[in-house]
């Protein structure tokens, strides 16, 4: 008889077992008559529990075998009958068995035999098998969504017969109820006519009630077509409040509102333009606000004329391909110009920093400040960490000047001596992958930025002052207009005029590129103040060491959509090198932009140029870089050269496709 069922007998041994030894204990004391008498009742006393046990364990063993075999059908009956799709897997994927419920989703497809990641592909047997993922989420199968429930059986003493038994339950109902919530929440939109003062400026004033009539009745019919509410709260501003489904497709449109603006013709010399921002997935409306003023701001940094979402802490960007507009008035130049002499009054000391591989603009534009805080009777240092061989010749000349010497110090002596109240100014950068050392903005309580570069979404957040204009030509061009209005009649040395300018001449590619009236002004103004244009021009004078190595890049080009694409040679680590190469590359007949790539240690770096008909800020923005349309540039960290191609060569075709479409 099996031994596993005498778990269910409750046996007599130990009341055997306490007779026997009453009788023994009889039998000692020598009453043996009895002892006898006892051993025979005893005897027969075992006999009959014997056969009692035998019959009681036969009994129990048909309970239990009828009862397994009623348990067996029972479980083959639900397994059959369960409401739920169930698929049967062995531990190598191959699919046993099906129920007629899964049968009814694949529409009776025989599939018996096959791989279950053939079927389903988000299925990870090993992790089923470890027991670390028993449920899997919202699995498409055909046109619903199901989530799937794992249970390893063994079917054996032995490990390697196992099967795994897969439960799916139907969620596609509730997750279209959860999407529809989510759709019917509403986002704040924030709408500002960002050129609306210009543009006024240049109709006739007979026109211009018409041609704010005409935004008014396009803002408008915009906000009807979203069903949203909308509310003017300034001449040039507006708020809507709209549903979280019109903003998806608004996304998807791209944003046609800003094409349909800019159409607006009332005899306007400039083309209307607005600026977008959209706070959505906020826990409450309050928040959505923050996120949509945050959005706006961000817009209006990139140079308007685009529209920026905020979805939590995800950034999305439509738009934002024209030219940057030069704003002429320079009242806010003024503004900031009288702040930041307040905020210098108000500080113990003052250190100027700039970006990484700092080029002229940036030291240029730190000199410039320089000068006028030495008017100011403030300490002030220059830190700077690195230099590189466009900035060599000049800041030799600088450093020649004896009102420079120890102005130059590196990031730990700025730490090591900066006070409480020690101010910071950033000069030519505001994004916190691209200052020079981000140890020492984390330092300092007061920051001020003075850029020109459109407003990533890394800018350094907390500055007391921000003064970034991208429609600028250049940093120097910027702090060369402050300085006429930081103190009465300005004199500077002839040498910090003249590094002022050829920050200029370096960002405008000798007054080629974004060159307005007011770059003509700030440079009138230097030349004024003694800067020669012959000294300049030896600035970025090469050896020729440098030149031939520029034409081997430049010999490397390939062309692809009338984009010119040139790799430095592996010995070749030099960024500015590239810059220029980009530089030169637009000088070819045909070619409308141009990216050089350079490899420096794991990294890759790409400087792109543009003669405006491309925007090679839009192109590397989305490989993480920034810029202008016509300048910018990305650092690609811990990739190979032909992978940092191909993912240049994926954004070009991007941003051809979404410019056809």
């Amino acid at each position: 008889m099996d031994k596993k069922y005498n778990y269910f007998i409750n046996g007599n041994k130990v009341y055997m077992i306490i007779i026997a030894i009453l009788i023994s204990v009889i039998i000692v004391y020598g009453h043996f008559y009895i002892g006898v008498v006892s051993i025979g009742f005893y005897m027969i006393l075992v006999l009959y529990n014997m056969k009692n046990t035998k019959v009681r364990q036969t009994e129990w063993k048909k309970f239990i075998e009828n009862f397994s075999s009623q348990l067996d059908n029972a479980t083959r009956n639900t397994l059959v009958k369960m409401p739920f799709p169930l698929i049967m897997i062995d531990k190598k994927g191959e699919i046993l068995w099906y129920n007629q419920k899964y049968s009814y989703i694949i529409k009776n497809e025989d599939i018996l035999g096959k791989s279950i990641n053939g079927v389903i592909k988000e299925i990870n047997l090993r992790q089923i098998l470890d027991g670390k993922k028993n449920i899997i989420k919202n699995v498409k199968l055909k046109e619903k969504y199901y989530d799937i429930y794992s249970n390893v059986v063994d079917i054996s003493d032995n490990l390697e017969d196992r099967i795994i038994l897969l439960y799916l339950y139907d969620v596609t109902q509730m997750l279209k109820i959860v999407k529809n919530l989510e759709l019917n929440k509403y986002t704040i939109m924030l709408m500002e006519v960002d050129n609306f003062d210009d543009v006024i400026k240049t109709i006739e004033e007979g026109q211009r009630p018409l041609i704010v009539a005409e935004i008014e009745r396009t803002v408008n019919c915009y906000a009807q077509i979203l069903n949203a509410m909308i509310r003017k709260y300034d001449d040039n501003k507006y708020v809507l409040c709209v549903q979280d489904n019109y903003v998806e497709k608004e996304m998807e449109k791209k944003f046609e509102i800003l094409d349909n603006i800019r159409e607006i013709n009332m005899g306007n010399k400039l083309a209307v333009t607005l600026s977008i921002g959209v706070g959505r997935g906020g826990e409450t409306p309050l928040q959505n606000e923050n996120f949509a003023a945050s959005a706006k701001e961000l817009a209006l940094g990139r140079g308007g004329d685009q529209a920026v979402v905020k979805s939590g802490e995800k950034l999305s960007f439509y738009g934002g391909k024209t030219k940057e507009v030069e704003k002429r008035t320079k009242v806010r130049a003024r503004v900031i110009a009288h702040a930041l002499v307040e905020l210098i009054n108000a500080s113990s000391d003052v250190f100027i920093m700039g970006h990484i591989n700092p080029d002229i603009d940036c030291l240029g534009a730190a000199v410039g400040i320089y000068s006028t805080i030495k008017f100011l009777k403030k300490d002030c240092h220059i830190v700077l960490e690195e230099t590189n061989s466009s900035i060599n010749l000049i800041l030799e000349k600088i450093k020649n000047e004896k009102e420079y010497e120890n102005i130059f110090i590196d990031s730990k002596e700025c730490i090591a001596n900066m006070k409480y109240n020690s101010l910071l100014i950033l000069v030519d950068v505001h994004s916190r992958g691209y200052v020079q050392d981000i140890k020492v903005v984390d330092a300092f309580e007061k920051i001020v930025i003075i850029d020109h570069h459109r407003k990533s979404t890394d800018f350094v957040e907390g500055a007391l002052l921000s003064y970034i204009e991208p429609y600028a030509s250049s940093t120097s061009e910027l702090v060369t207009e402050m300085l006429q209005y930081m103190v009465e009649k300005p004199k500077i040395k002839i040498i910090e005029a003249e590094a002022l300018l050829a920050g200029i001449y370096v960002d405008t590619k000798n007054f080629s590129f974004k060159t307005g009236v007011r770059t003509f002004e700030a440079a009138s103004f230097l030349r004024r103040l003694g800067a020669d244009t012959v000294d300049v021009k030896k600035f970025f004078a090469d050896d020729l060491d440098t030149y031939l190595k520029r034409a081997e890049i430049i010999k490397s080009a390939e062309i692809f959509n009338n984009i010119a694409i040139a790799v430095c040679p592996n010995e070749i680590e030099d960024i500015v090198l590239a810059a220029q190469a980009a530089d030169e590359l637009l000088n070819i007949t045909g070619i409308k932009a141009s990216f050089v790539f350079v490899k420096i240690k794991d990294n890759v770096c790409i400087s792109g140029r543009s003669l405006g008909e491309v925007n090679v800020q839009v192109i590397l923005e989305s490989l993480g870089g920034g810029g202008h349309m016509t300048m910018a540039g990305v650092k690609i960290k811990q990739v190979t050269l032909d992978e940092a191609l191909k993912k240049l060569k994926d954004a070009i075709g991007k941003y051809i496709m979404e410019g056809e479409e």
